[in-house]
């Protein structure tokens, strides 16, 4: 892959891309200033669910750099700031929870930020190797030479790694199991077109973009072998919250008898709740269908129905392949 980074921490500075600039900038922000990242996740300058998570590590880190008194005041508002930032993906508050045991488990505040830094470098390494063992126990899910559909993104802009259902692509076009990839451009922030189509690039994978709408067209014409996602949070039974548009692509994969895989690690797994009825659907504003790049489209006064994700309930889903296995139904976990 030609070089490039989605976030890393550097000399006690958070560094990440602005995915809102991308594919035509490549610009990195640096900052050790825990609003300025939580605000960023909000404006999806940095998202995915792993990569959501990692950042909020970081952020509570910093929220507690230079800091000589008022400790639990401090953390407090940086963990409650960070929480409500995006309510759907279930990696942010395991990732929050993971810095509060760290800041609840010290008698002595005087060395809490290199504890909590420890712990955010921690997670980040572990969804390193998470999105390693993605591609590894995914790989021998396709045919040789298949050519696959995925949405929105899940390589490493969406992640701490190499990504997951993308990790799952990377790999298996290396070893000759995926030939070409068809990327919706996942309408209304396009996700896919500009990030995805970005990473798919990078790696010299061959691909082409699609409209949403076309996936069941390529699906009638049989050119499609398989359709790959991430998740944002998978409910015990299965059920599966991802970008708007995966519902549509696993239902058309039902009617077209074509596997439907989910890519996701096992934190983005919320064992708190039984099913997808529980998992609170994140609306995002009218703006982000009236306006590209700041560009208006259509009249601001119009009414939209912006959901950021739906659900796939388990029964349409194929497999769901983790860091730590291969799942199929019936899904129990």
């Amino acid at each position: 892959m030609r070089d490039f980074f989605s976030l890393k921490f550097e000399d006690d500075f958070f560094v990440y891309i602005d995915q809102t600039k991308l594919p035509l900038e490549e610009e990195y922000i640096t900052t050790d200033n825990y609003e300025r990242i939580a605000v960023a996740i909000e404006r999806l300058e940095v998202r995915g669910a792993p990569a959501i998570g990692i950042t909020a590590a970081y952020g509570i880190t910093l929220a507690m750099k230079n800091i000589s008194d008022n400790y639990e005041y401090q953390f407090n508002l940086a963990y409650k700031r960070l929480k409500r930032t995006r309510p759907t993906a279930v990696n942010l508050f395991w990732a929050l929870d993971e810095m509060k045991k760290v800041f609840n488990s010290v008698d002595n505040y005087d060395d809490i930020f290199n504890k909590l830094k420890a712990r955010a470098i921690e997670i980040h390494n572990e969804d390193i190797k998470s999105c390693d063992a993605m591609g590894e126990n995914g790989v021998g899910l396709f045919e040789n030479n298949s050519v696959i559909l995925t949405h929105c993104n899940t390589g490493q802009l969406a992640t701490g790694g190499a990504g997951t259902a993308f990790s799952v692509i990377k790999k298996a076009f290396e070893t000759g199991k995926i030939k070409f990839v068809y990327a919706d451009e996942t309408r209304p922030l396009l996700q896919g077109s500009r990030l995805t189509a970005f990473e798919l690039s990078k790696s010299n994978i061959p691909f082409e973009i699609l409209p949403d709408s076309a996936a069941a067209f390529l699906m009638k014409q049989r050119k499609i072998d398989a359709v790959i996602t991430g998740a944002d949070r998978i409910a015990k039974n299965g059920d599966t919250a991802n970008k708007i548009g995966t519902y549509n692509l696993a239902i058309l994969c039902k009617y077209y008898k074509i596997p439907f895989y989910i890519a996701a690690p096992i934190s983005t797994i919320d064992f708190s709740i039984e099913n997808g009825e529980q998992i609170e659907i994140e609306m995002r504003g009218s703006d982000e269908m009236s306006h590209i790049r700041g560009v208006q489209i259509t009249k601001e006064e119009y009414t939209t129905y912006t959901p950021a994700f739906d659900v796939t309930p388990n029964e349409l889903i194929t497999a769901i392949i983790t860091d730590k296995q291969v799942h199929k139904p019936p899904y129990n976990f």
